[in-house]
C-alpha cells in the first residue's frame, strides 16, 4: 500500500512517560516491534544505549531486521530527554526529532498556549487525528488520565488532566496507614465485602465513573456526542467497564511521533551529518 512513505525507512519512536518508557520500531510506516521498560528517576545516555542495544539484539535473535534510519522522542520527563537524544543519535548517526513546542503536527489548535501541551498529549492528538474521524475524545490512561477533545471541525479544543488509577491507589495507600496497596482489578461487586474489595471499588470503579462522567460533561458542553478512544497501559481493562469508551488503541501514543516524523520537515533534512542507514551497532559504553 502506498502511504507516501519510503518502504525501506525505519523510525524508532521513544515515548518517555513518568512510569513507563515505550519504544516502537516502524518500518515503512508499519509498527514492526514494541518494547516497554520502566522509567527510572535518573539515567545516563550510556544506560539508554545499553537498553536499546538489548532490545535490538532481541530483534536479531528473532531473525528480524535490526536497522534504524531515524528516531523521534516524545518525553514528559525533561531530566531524561537528553539521555535519549544522545543515545538515539549514536544509533542513527543524526539528531532525533524531539516532539515539543515549534514542531509541526498538522493538528489545528484552539488552545490558549499549545506550547504547554505535554509531548504525550501531542502524540495522542496527531495519531488519533490520522486514524479516526472527528469529533472524538482520546482518553490516555497513565500516571495521569488525560482527555483530549477534538471537535467536529477537527480542531483540538482542549482537554482534562486527572489523577491516573495507579496514582490514586498509591495516594490512598500512602495517606491511610491501615490501607495497603491492592491489585488494580474490578471487584465482584461495587459494594466491597472487605477492605481489599472496597479499595478496588473505589479506585477502579471510581476511575470508570470519573471517565464516563467527564465524557458526559464534555458532550453536554460540545452539544453533541463523539467517538471515544482509550489508550495506555490500563485502557483495555477500564474500557471493558466503561459505558462511554467505544474502542481501545494500545499503541496510539507511539504512532503519534511516527506521524510527526512525516509532517515535520526537519527530520527529512540531513543536518550537516553524513547519513546512511546503519546496522544497529553501538559504540563501546
Amino acid at each position: 500500500m502506498d502511504n507516501g512513505r519510503d518502504a525501506a525507512r525505519t523510525v524508532l519512536c521513544v515515548d518517555v512517560g513518568n512510569s513507563d518508557t515505550n519504544l516502537g520500531l516502524f518500518v515503512g510506516g508499519e509498527l514492526e516491534a514494541t518494547w516497554k521498560v520502566t522509567t527510572t528517576e535518573r539515567m545516563t545516555a550510556d544506560e539508554a544505549r545499553m537498553r536499546m542495544a538489548g532490545l535490538f539484539d532481541m530483534l536479531e535473535r528473532d531473525g528480524r531486521r535490526a536497522i534504524c534510519d531515524d528516531a523521534v522522542i516524545a518525553s514528559v520527563v525533561p531530566g531524561l530527554t537528553d539521555a535519549w537524544v544522545t543515545a538515539t543519535r549514536a544509533l542513527t548517526g543524526r539528531r532525533p526529532l524531539v516532539v515539543g513546542p515549534g514542531v509541526k503536527t498538522g493538528v489545528k489548535m484552539r488552545y490558549n498556549d499549545p506550547g504547554e501541551l505535554g509531548a504525550d498529549r501531542v502524540a495522542d492528538l496527531v495519531a488519533a487525528r490520522t486514524a479516526y474521524t472527528a469529533p472524538f475524545i482520546v482518553v490516555d490512561l497513565g500516571t495521569t488520565t488525560n482527555f483530549e477533545v477534538v471537535d467536529e471541525g477537527g480542531s483540538f479544543v482542549g482537554g482534562i488532566i486527572a489523577p491516573g488509577v495507579k496514582l490514586s491507589a498509591k495516594a490512598l495507600s500512602d495517606a491511610a496507614a491501615q490501607l495497603a496497596m491492592v491489585d488494580l482489578k474490578a471487584p465482584a461487586s461495587v459494594v466491597g465485602k472487605n477492605t481489599r474489595e472496597a479499595m478496588q471499588a473505589g479506585v477502579v470503579m471510581g476511575e470508570v465513573a470519573l471517565i464516563d462522567g467527564l465524557i458526559d460533561m464534555v458532550w453536554r458542553e460540545l452539544g453533541y456526542e463523539t467517538d471515544v478512544i482509550a489508550t495506555g497501559s490500563d485502557a483495555a481493562a477500564i474500557a471493558a467497564l466503561s459505558q462511554r469508551v467505544a474502542r481501545t488503541d494500545e499503541h496510539l501514543t507511539l504512532r503519534g511521533p511516527e506521524h510527526v516524523a512525516h509532517v515535520e520537515p526537519s527530520l527529512k533534512i540531513n543536518q550537516g551529518l553524513q547519513f546512511n542507514p546503519v546496522r544497529v551497532q553501538f559504540p563501546p559504553c
